[in-house]
This record gives C-alpha cells, structure tokens and sequence, in this order.
C-alpha cells in the first residue's frame, strides 16, 4: 500500500503561482507513474495531469496545458505540480494519486487506488 501526503496549497492572486509536492511512501514510487486530481466545491473530482514513472511522457488536461508543470525527483520519492498563471477557476482541493497499474497515465479517477488527503488552492481575482 503506497501513502501519499500533499503540500503547498494556499491563498495566491489570480497570475500567481504555486508549486504542490507529494511525497510518497510503501509502494516502489520509482516504478510507477503518478497523477494529480482536483476538486471544487460542488463539483466532480477531476484530472489534472499524470506522469510516467520514468518522468519522460506526461499527460494533461486541456484546462491546465501551458500553464501547470508536472514533474518528479525518484530520489526523494516526490511528485510536483508547479502551477503558473493561476486563474479563480483553478481554485480546488489539489489531491496526489497513484494508479493501479505502473504505466497509466489516464484521466479515470477509477484507475487509482491511493489517494492522498488533499491541499487546498484559492486562487483570488
């Protein structure tokens, strides 16, 4: 069982940037690709990005590409979400994922098994 915890949520102006990490512990985090999930208030958990266990292939949704950064340091067991340009619309509850299976890289919240507890994102206009 892999164990995920997030950081670096917070209070940013629209323009602004953050970056939220997840460190992560109990699977082979080097082995496995990683994802990250977001939800607003009222509103369906929904993907964010994903990226290979290797950090060469990535995936993102349409309402992030150009402006959100995914990347990893297997050294330290960490997936980061640099997150630029920030808009009202971005604001969520940020969550770090993991997949049932190595290499997916997908968008379907049912392919991952491991969650972490969320950090929130408010981004103010």
């Amino acid at each position: 069982q892999v164990q995920l915890v997030e950081s670096g949520g917070g209070l940013v102006q629209a323009g602004g940037s953050l970056r939220l990490s997840c460190a992560a512990s109990g699977r082979t985090f080097s082995r496995y690709a990683m994802g990250w999930f977001r939800q607003a208030p009222g509103k369906e958990r929904e993907f964010v990005a994903a990226i290979s266990w290797s950090g060469t292939t990535t995936n993102y949704a349409d309402s992030v590409k150009g402006r959100f950064t995914i990347s990893r340091d297997n050294r330290k067991n960490t997936v980061y979400l640099q997150m630029n340009s920030l808009k009202p619309e971005d604001t969520a509850v940020y969550y770090c994922a993991a997949p049932d299976t190595s290499y997916y890289l997908g968008a379907s919240r049912n392919r991952y098994d491991a969650w972490g507890q969320g950090t929130q994102v408010t981004v103010s206009s």
